[in-house]
């Protein structure tokens, strides 16, 4: 699933984060007001905050470029992982 949201250069970060810490992502692109890419982040399931920290810095070196990005979000089909659905035992 793609879904595509529009975000200004104050917000990019924060926006990216929140998607990033769903856990259904499997990659996110930026692309500027003219339709170019200028940032695509492949994410795996194992990836962790300090390996998304040059890319943290990447994002808010971005911001300060343009006022408008567009942000496309791909998703897995499956949902989040979370914990288990309590069983009920009779």
């Amino acid at each position: 699933m793609i879904e595509e949201i529009q975000v200004g250069a104050k917000d990019l970060l924060s926006t990216i984060k929140r998607i990033v810490h769903e856990g259904n992502v499997r990659r996110v692109i930026v692309r500027n007001p003219a339709g170019r890419t200028l940032l695509d982040i492949p994410l795996t399931a194992g990836i962790v905050g300090t390996v998304l920290l040059p890319v943290w810095a990447a994002i808010g070196t971005l911001a300060a470029v343009a006022a408008q990005y567009t942000v496309v979000i791909e998703r897995t089909d499956d949902p989040p992982a979370g914990p288990p659905a309590p069983t009920q035992s009779a």
